[in-house]
Order: C-alpha cells, then sequence, then structure tokens
C-alpha cells in the first residue's frame, strides 16, 4: 500500500497560496467591523453583539463544507476546490457592498440590519472558502510534512493578515478621504474592500490552476495505509481491524476535545482583542470616544497598522516555532507570551510604543494558526472523515467566539465600561489555554 508522498515546496506553497487572498478579507473584517458598527452608530456595550453573527455562521457552514466536500467528486474539480470557488465569489460580491451600509439612504435601523445581513453573507462566504484550505492540507500532506504545510499556510495567512490590516493606512496616505459625513463609512476603508475583494479572487484563480487533489481511490489506499501502519509490522494488512479502528478513534476524539478546550480560552481572548482595540487606542492614546471625530477614525487606521505588526510577530514566530522539540512546550509558550502582550495594551498611550504588545499578541496566533491543526489532523490520519472533522473542529473556534461576544456587554459594564479592561481579560484567557495545553494527549509529539 503506498503512502502520501513527500510534496516539493512549491507544491506545499501552491496548495496553500488562494489562503493569503482569503486572508486579506478575514483580515479586512476583523480589524474594520467594529469600526463599521461604531461608525454606523452602535453602542460600546452593544459592539460584541455584532460578532456573534461571523462565528455562528462560521460554525454552521465550516462542518457542512466538510461534511459535503467528503463526499463530493467534480474530476479535475476534486472535491475540495468548488466549495472553495463558491465561497470565494460570494465573498467578493459581498465585500463590494459591506461597506456601503451607510451610503444607501437607509435610515439608522436600516444602514444596521444590511450591515448585518452582509456581514453573515461575508463571514459564511469567508469560512467556505477558507475550510478547503486547511481540508486539503490534511487530504494531500504526509503526517512528516503537515508541520511544515501548517507553518506555510500560517505564514501566508499572516502575510494576507498584514497586507488587509494595513489597507485603510495605505490609502489614507494615498489620499482618499478617511473620513466621512455622520453615519457614512470612510473612503479608505471602501476602498479597502474592493482591492481586498480583487486580490481574493486573483489567489484562489492561481490555487485552482496548480493543484490537483487525490483522486478516492488514492485517498483510499492511503488511509488504510495509515491506519496499518503501527499494526504488525510483519504482516502490512489491507483493512485495518475493527480494534484498530476504535482505537484510532478513539484517540482523535480524545485529542479533539482537549485541544477545543484550549481552543476555547484562545478565541474568546482574541474576541475582545477583535472587538475592543479600536475603542481602547482611540480612548488611551487619541483620547475620544467621538466614533465621528477625526481621532477615532485615525485609531481605526492605526487598528489596522497595529494588527498588521502582530502580523509580522506571528511570521517571524511560525519561522521559530518548528524548532522546538516539544509542540506542547511550543504551543504554550506562545500563548503566554501573548497574554503579557494583551495585558501591557491598556497602559500604554504612545502610538508606536503599541507595537510592543502586538508584536508579542502575534506569537500566539502563529500557534493557534498551526499547532491546533497539527494535532488535530495528525490524530485524525487515515481518517475518511477527515474533512467532517475539520469541520466539526472549526466549532472550537466558533463556540468560543459566541459565548466571548454573548458576554462581552456584561462583562465590560461589570469591568467600569473601560474597554481596555477587556484586553487584560483577554490576557488572563489566554494564560489559562497555556495551562491547559499540558492536558492534550499527543502520542506523535512529546
Amino acid at each position: 500500500m503506498r503512502t502520501k508522498p513527500d510534496l516539493k515546496f512549491n507544491q506545499l506553497w501552491n496548495i496553500s497560496f488562494g489562503f493569503f487572498g482569503v486572508q486579506i478579507a478575514y483580515a479586512l473584517q476583523s480589524a474594520n467591523i467594529s469600526r463599521i458598527f461604531a461608525t454606523l452608530g452602535a453602542d460600546p456595550h452593544n459592539l460584541s453583539y455584532f460578532w456573534i453573527l461571523p462565528p455562528l455562521m462560521g460554525m454552521i457552514v465550516q462542518p457542512l463544507v466538510g461534511y459535503f466536500s467528503d463526499k463530493t467528486w467534480l474530476g479535475r474539480w476534486g472535491r475540495r476546490i468548488p466549495y472553495l470557488l463558491i465561497g470565494a465569489t460570494v465573498a467578493v460580491i459581498v465585500m463590494c457592498l459591506l461597506p456601503n451600509a451607510g451610503s444607501l439612504g437607509l435610515t439608522l435601523a436600516g444602514a444596521m440590519v444590511f450591515g448585518l445581513l452582509a456581514l453573515m453573507f461575508l463571514d459564511t462566504s469567508i469560512n467556505m472558502a477558507m475550510q478547503p484550505f486547511k481540508m486539503m492540507v490534511g487530504d494531500m500532506v504526509n503526517e512528516k510534512q503537515k508541520a511544515k504545510a501548517y507553518s506555510i499556510q500560517s505564514f501566508l495567512c499572516n502575510a494576507g493578515s498584514l497586507v488587509g490590516y494595513i489597507f485603510p493606512i495605505l490609502f489614507t496616505a494615498l489620499g482618499i478621504a478617511n473620513t466621512a459625513p455622520t453615519g457614512e463609512i470612510p473612503n479608505s476603508v471602501k476602498w479597502s474592500f474592493y482591492v481586498g475583494a480583487a486580490i481574493l479572487i486573483l489567489c484562489v484563480i492561481y490555487t485552482v490552476s496548480k493543484v490537483k487533489e487525490y483522486t478516492p481511490e488514492q485517498m483510499a489506499e492511503f488511509n488504510a495505509a495509515a491506519l496499518a501502519e503501527g499494526g504488525d509490522t510483519t504482516v502490512v494488512k489491507a483493512e485495518a481491524t475493527s480494534d484498530e479502528h476504535k482505537r484510532h478513534a478513539s484517540h482523535a476524539i480524545k485529542v479533539f476535545f482537549e485541544v477545543g478546550l484550549v481552543q476555547f480560552f484562545c478565541w474568546a481572548a482574541f474576541m475582545y482583542m477583535w472587538t475592543y482595540t479600536n475603542g481602547t487606542i482611540a480612548d488611551t492614546v487619541w483620547n475620544t470616544s467621538d466614533t465621528a471625530s477625526e481621532g477615532y477614525q485615525q485609531a481605526g487606521n492605526w487598528v489596522g497598522v497595529l494588527f498588521a505588526v502582530q502580523a509580522i510577530g506571528s511570521v517571524l514566530w511560525a519561522v521559530v516555532l518548528p524548532q522546538f522539540k516539544s509542540i506542547k512546550v511550543a504551543y504554550a509558550l506562545s500563548l503566554v507570551i501573548g497574554g503579557i502582550g494583551f495585558a501591557m495594551v491598556p497602559y500604554i498611550h504612545n502610538q508606536y510604543l503599541l507595537f510592543v504588545p502586538y508584536f508579542l499578541i502575534g506569537f500566539a496566533w502563529a500557534a493557534m494558526l498551526a499547532m491546533p491543526f497539527t494535532l488535530v489532523t495528525n490524530a485524525f490520519e487515515g481518517s475518511s472523515r477527515m474533512g467532517t472533522a475539520l469541520g466539526l473542529f472549526n466549532c472550537t473556534i466558533c463556540v468560543p467566539q459566541i459565548v466571548a461576544a454573548a458576554l462581552g456587554g456584561v462583562l465590560l459594564s461589570a469591568l467600569g465600561s473601560v474597554q481596555g479592561n477587556m484586553l487584560i481579560l483577554a490576557g488572563v484567557l489566554l494564560v489559562i489555554g497555556a495551562v491547559c495545553v499540558f492536558i492534550i494527549e499527543d502520542k506523535r509529539h512529546k
């Protein structure tokens, strides 16, 4: 029985390259959603509620994409790529609509509803486009190369984030207006979404043209070989025994939930970063809470810069992570460093000194992008339901965001209605996540 072959660097790169464009879209969403809805007129105590829709849609869409793509085969188009193409196409359309929510002559309530619907479709489509990349790594890359493949994906993810985050301040520097009438989104944000949409579709077309997925027959052979590995070394069986299947499934499910516990604290922390960074630095650096003021919009641009610094930290740390002998030590250390970064933010009043904590936060982000998927795909190696497993695993990303968003207003009030305190809370959550890393049972990476 054949096992999955080693892939060349350019093959690993091509599998994930489209993720660069998808991540630009995701970065524009994560850095600008609070800014957009605050500019439309949302109260700070209600901001977190707008963030419930994105993970909710992800929790619904990604398992479905995983389940149905496991059962799809369209010849040259494979089984993951059709969903990638549909998701990317819808994302491009919605990216051109969302930033115009305040420019259509609608009432405040109408603009909010339009924005919410656009956000729902945007996150649905981004999730549909994003999940196939993780699945293709799981399908096409052998166990030995998975850490490298996900590190490449992490690099491209952060590089895309970097581009998406700096777009608003870049277009402002190019002379595009960064202010607008009350209730309208500045042109600098609109053009960021337009250009991001164009890059997204071009990157996806590149991956589609370069990648050919394994056939169902090849996948069946690879899966049988993976399940037989570690059995009788003198006789390699074509089919794993029932006991082997049960042991494999039991271990995989255990790892799934153990990693999911870590994910809960990590993604709740980052939900609060996306929701409250804009209000925090507008207050601590620009000394304003007026969403129509020039200072607030400058803070909005600077959020993109800080998130770009986070992406740079992530890119550099992603290179370091594979050098650790223990994946769990690397994972936990990254989260602790990121937690320290979060706790620093409210105490820094110089916009340039904020580079330090957000660079450190990038360490946690790099680990969150690579480590969980390495652990889970290794645990499910040999399973014919890899896509379904990864789709369900996305719930460990979505559920904590939904819970964090639902509790955001209550916690903000409990913490004195000071948005900076929510970032301190985020730091605490990351440290708790780091402690939970050591309960993960990982036979391949001690």
